[in-house]
């Protein structure tokens, strides 16, 4: 069974927008779990135009499932992590100034880098995916860094998915089973939504975690986050 990490990040920017609490985020990381999800994701930014750090602190406690803190590891970053310690750390290439993430890393390039951020995690208990694209040999690099998992940067396929779905899905069947046979767990991210995830899904069952936040949350306009929660998942249980 593949795992729904709802992403809160929009909550936040919901409650930055007036200051004061409401929505009150940890409440609603709260309200997700009970409402079925298998995991909270958060992607802290320098500028804290969502999540604070402060909300990361917050929420540690609080989190029954797994905690997935993702994002560009600098050194606040990276404090952050070994303080917090969550179940899993994503790290995701984006610029401080980046609206959202849109390119996975290029570990050959990055190795040195990555491998050291790696190790450091795993001594502390946390697990580690590598945010990255389809390319079979920048996955091979992604293992040679010791990652538990990678996480495919799946904007390409929500893109071609209207068009092509077989196409789309090519490429990301191809890496994530060249990832398995690495021994690599294979999450997936960006631009789901309940259009496109069940196909998805179904053609890598055995992908661990899907972590959906925009598109998850602009659904819980219209169905209420309980209800919302619920068609997600049954999305990842169709096969």
């Amino acid at each position: 069974m593949t795992n729904l990490s709802v992403n809160i990040n929009k909550i936040a920017t919901i409650r930055n927008a007036r200051g004061g609490n409401m929505p009150n985020v940890l409440k609603v990381a709260q309200d997700c779990e009970s409402f079925g999800a298998q995991g909270i994701t958060v992607h802290p930014r320098p500028d804290e135009r969502h999540i604070r750090y402060s909300d990361v602190y917050g929420l540690r406690p609080l989190i029954r499932t797994e905690f997935n803190i993702e994002g560009y590891p600098c050194d606040k970053f990276i404090d952050l992590i070994l303080k917090v310690k969550p179940t899993q750390v994503t790290l995701v290439p984006d610029a401080p100034d980046a609206i959202t993430s849109n390119a996975g890393w290029n570990v050959k390039d990055n190795f040195n880098f990555l491998n050291e951020l790696v190790d450091t995690f795993t001594s502390q208990g946390v697990r580690t995916s590598i945010f990255v694209g389809t390319e079979l040999e920048n996955i091979e690099w992604a293992a040679k860094t010791g990652t538990d998992r990678i996480e495919l940067y799946t904007e390409p396929y929500a893109s071609g998915y209207a068009q092509d779905r077989e196409a789309a899905i090519a490429p990301f069947i191809q890496a994530a089973q060249h990832a398995k046979s690495l021994g690599l767990g294979v999450n997936a991210g960006h631009d789901l939504n309940l259009e496109n995830l069940a196909f998805f899904s179904k053609n890598i069952p055995w992908l661990e975690e899907v972590s959906i936040g925009h598109a998850l949350i602009c659904d819980a306009l219209y169905y209420g986050l309980q209800k919302t929660i619920s068609l997600y998942k049954a999305c990842l249980n169709n096969n």
